[in-house]
């Protein structure tokens, strides 16, 4: 099979959804009373890997990586190949995750001195008061727990203990942000339990294994209740770190090394599943936190671009769905989706809802994942952002960039906003631009980026719906004995 034939397999082609835009504060009302009805609740794990590429695994593509137990999850589930977070780098992707509501909605599009991403000591991190999808199913009755990667603020108020989750196991934040001779200042790198560092630096070459029995353990102390697990891998972010039974092992150097034992992780977790007997109440989300970045050995075909950049390649991701018996085996949807959705979805599947007090981005898309009979995406239109600006909206099949370029202006030079429109129906790479050609699509686009930046605004100017982050003026250093 032909790989475009390959990554269209199965809904039909994009189109824009009849029903509710993405900026309205209200839940998607399709499907809502089915799944509320259900008294089996299930349990949630959710693994995110750090800058694994939409090419990475097997059932998406890589003819490198082998994914045996992610293919099996494919085959057992469903791909959503048109699934989308909402950032080209580590936090702003994780707040979106976790709040249901794109960045700069909750302000964790940038870092306290603007940005990429928050740093070791930042006096930034996600406010307290923001209501996390642990806190939603914690009320639901859900045990929950955080291994892995972090990243949403290193002060303890900010740490996944005080947002909702059970137990915390993992490292704060990315794993280059220790001690390096252009950061002095940063501690040595902190595996933390809880709200205690009890390994500095941290031996990054078992955190892999580490990460899967901690899971596994958790999951066998639960079994008997409903539980949240969320799984932010460390890898394969730079630099890459495997155990020995991988190291060496693939055919795409450490990268792939990483990417494997990622799948072995993976495979750990089913069979704890299937020998607990909760297999089959279990729903298991595998995708990744943005793009594979350029240079490390990770693929994002057949999408352009890379981490850090608002084409597909930097904020398109993998994404694979398993719940035996309630999603159909061996399907794939195409419709647009992101983790914004996963948070009102998780409510609404546990008997709960999404915050109603304030703007939540995402909508249920159990729909979808159930493979009922025309869904949609619930999603008139999707904003991809860099940082504070609004860089390119999707809509449908449609998706108009609005990069900042130099141009020539008599005989100036200045910077101006150029749009270009793709059809990622018949080019996923974005290599075609047809602005001139449909004009009534990109001025409808546009339309739809002046909303966005009315509501949540764009660089220069504030939203009027934007909620404030949280602040620590005297951030102190995650160290032993701190």
């Amino acid at each position: 099979m032909k790989r475009r034939e390959f990554l269209k397999k199965g809904c039909s082609l994009l189109s824009v959804a009849a029903g509710a835009a993405i900026l309205s504060g209200c839940q998607s009302a399709i499907g809502s009373a089915s799944a509320r009805d259900r008294s089996d609740r299930p349990n949630f794990i959710v693994i995110f890997c750090d800058d694994l590429g939409y090419g990475d695994i097997g059932c998406f593509g890589s003819t490198k990586h082998r994914t045996p137990n992610v293919d099996k999850m494919a085959r057992e589930g469903i791909r959503f190949t048109s699934f989308y977070v909402t950032s080209g780098v580590c936090t702003p992707s994780r707040s979106s995750l976790m709040t249901g509501c794109y960045p700069r909605r909750v302000n964790m599009h940038d870092n306290w001195d603007k940005r990429w991403v928050l740093f070791p000591v930042d006096k930034k991190g996600l406010n307290p008061k923001e209501i996390t999808i642990a806190e939603v199913l914690k009320k639901e009755g859900y045990a929950t727990a955080c291994v892995g990667k972090w990243h949403l603020g290193d002060q303890k108020q900010f740490l996944p203990t005080r947002q909702g989750f059970d137990q915390y196991f993992g490292i704060p934040y990315s794993n280059d942000m220790g001690i390096k001779p252009n950061s002095p200042k940063n501690p040595p790198l902190p595996l933390l339990r809880d709200e205690e560092v009890i390994e500095a630096p941290v031996d990054q070459t078992t955190i892999t294994k580490r990460y899967t029995e901690e899971v596994v353990g958790f999951i066998r102390k639960n079994r008997d209740r409903p539980f949240f697990v969320y799984l932010p891998h460390t890898m394969p972010h730079n630099p890459v770190n495997s155990s020995k039974a991988f190291k060496g092992k693939s055919a795409n150097s450490g990268y792939g090394d990483c990417v494997e034992e990622i799948d072995w992780s993976t495979g750990e977790i089913f069979k704890a599943l299937k020998e607990l007997g909760i297999d089959r109440n279990t729903l298991v989300i595998f995708t990744s936190d943005n793009g594979a970045a350029s240079r490390w050995g990770g693929s994002n075909l057949p999408l352009s671009g890379f981490k850090g950049s608002t084409m597909d390649g930097g904020m398109r991701v993998p994404c694979v769905m398993r719940w035996l018996g309630r999603i159909p085996a061996g399907t794939s949807c195409d419709e647009l989706t992101s983790t914004i959705d996963i948070m009102p979805t998780f409510a609404n599947l546990a008997g709960g809802n999404a915050p109603k007090d304030r703007i939540i981005d995402g909508r249920d898309i159990y729909p979808l994942m159930a493979g009922q009979a025309g869904a949609k995406s619930p999603h008139e239109a999707f904003y991809l952002y860099f940082t504070s600006q609004l860089q390119a909206v999707r809509s449908g099949k449609w998706k108009l960039h609005l990069p900042t370029e130099e141009v020539k202006v008599g005989t100036r030079t200045v910077k101006k906003r150029v749009a270009k429109l793709y059809d990622l129906s018949a080019d996923i790479g974005e290599t075609n631009d047809l602005s001139k050609k449909e004009p009534k699509v990109v001025k409808r686009l546009m339309r739809l980026a002046n909303k966005a930046r009315a509501d949540i605004g764009d660089t220069g100017m504030e939203g009027a719906n934007q909620r404030t982050a949280g602040w620590d003026k005297n951030p102190v250093a995650l160290t032993k004995g701190r």
